[in-house]
Parts: C-alpha cells; sequence; structure tokens
C-alpha cells in the first residue's frame, strides 16, 4: 500500500489527471445524449454535462494542490470534491431510475412543446413519423407513410433510454473515483513534506 509523502502526491496527481479524462467522457456522453434526443428537454444530462465541466476545473485545483502540498488549496478541492461526488452520485441514480413510461412522457412533452420545423427535421433525421399524433399528420415527411416508416416515439425512446443508461452508469462508477480522491487527500493534506522546513509546517 501506498504509504510515503511522494507515492501519495504522485497518486493525487495521477488521480487528478484520471479526472480531466473522466470529464472529457462525461462532457462527450452528455453531449451525444442531448444532441441524440432532439425533441426533450433533459434536465438530467444538463446535470452531467455541469458535473463534467465543474470536474475539469476542479481536478486542475487538485493538481495545483497536490504538486505545492499548498493546506488551502488542498483543504477547498476536498470539499467541493466531496460535494460534486454527492451531485453527480445523485444525478447518476436519477438517470438510471428513469423508467419508460417516465421517457414516454418527457419525450410525448417534448414534441408537444415543439414547432413544426423541428418537428419534420427530426422525422427526417431519424426517417420516421410521428404518426400517433393526429395534429403532426401534416409534418410527416413526403417519402413516409404511416406504414412505410416506423412511428418516430418508439425511436425516440429507444434513443432516450440509451442517453440515461449510459449517463447514469458513467456517471456512478466515476462517482467512486471522486469519493477515493476525497480520501487519498485528506490522507496526503496530513502527511508532512520531508523536504519542507519542520518549523514551517503547521
Amino acid at each position: 500500500m501506498c504509504g510515503g509523502f511522494t507515492c501519495s502526491k504522485n497518486a493525487l496527481t495521477a488521480l487528478n489527471i484520471l479526472y480531466v479524462l473522466v470529464a472529457s467522457i462525461l462532457i462527450g456522453v452528455a453531449v451525444y445524449g442531448r444532441a441524440s434526443a432532439l425533441v426533450t428537454n433533459l434536465p438530467i444530462i444538463g446535470g452531467i454535462l455541469a458535473c463534467g465541466i465543474i470536474l475539469i476545473i476542479i481536478s486542475i485545483l487538485g493538481l495545483i494542490g497536490a504538486i505545492k502540498h499548498h493546506q488551502v488549496i488542498l483543504f477547498f478541492y476536498m470539499l467541493i470534491l466531496f460535494l460534486l461526488f454527492l451531485v453527480q452520485f445523485s444525478v447518476a441514480c436519477a438517470c438510471l431510475a428513469v423508467n419508460r413510461d417516465q421517457q414516454r412522457q418527457l419525450a410525448e412533452r417534448g414534441w408537444d412543446q415543439v414547432d413544426d420545423d423541428l418537428r419534420v427535421n427530426v422525422q427526417k433525421v431519424f426517417g420516421c413519423c410521428y404518426s400517433n399524433q393526429t395534429s403532426t399528420q401534416k409534418s410527416c415527411p413526403a417519402s413516409c407513410s404511416s406504414s412505410s416508416c416506423p412511428p418516430c416515439l418508439e425511436i425516440l425512446l429507444d434513443t432516450i433510454n440509451y442517453a440515461f443508461k449510459l449517463c447514469g452508469g458513467i456517471g456512478l462508477f466515476f462517482s467512486f473515483t471522486e469519493f477515493l480522491g476525497v480520501w487519498l487527500t485528506v490522507r496526503y493534506r496530513n502527511q508532512k513534506d520531508p523536504r519542507a522546513n519542520p518549523s514551517a509546517y503547521l
């Protein structure tokens, strides 16, 4: 087990570099989820995106604190990282807990709120026709009919479900690395730098 000051410093530095990669993955997944769900307002995916951006900022703070062994920076890093762990864990669990009926309600509510131009665009992109809504029959692509094109709702539900599960799974897995970062920071912060002046250590 890594117990020395240098080993803890290197482990915390490597963990923060991993956080940059994790944040990039979270941002990419959230952007994909938002782009693939064209007609829905998914605030949970927005939460994953926000967590990714915040995690990049925090990881930079953690790198500075780890390299300099700065007590104040490490304290705030540890505090913010723990809060981010709570938020990301909650958001990831919420993503995984959304069932098919709730996804259907999100899709239908989103479809009702968008204008006809976006409806036509979605139907062209996915090659579908939203045929179970009589008010949108007129916006189906000319090449589509209710028999030749699949219903948009089912295609959107599959895409939304995939985005939720992907965001939730990745968010849940990597939220535990943030908890590991909090523990490692507490340990590293309480270790004495052997190169430092003993009288300067508090």
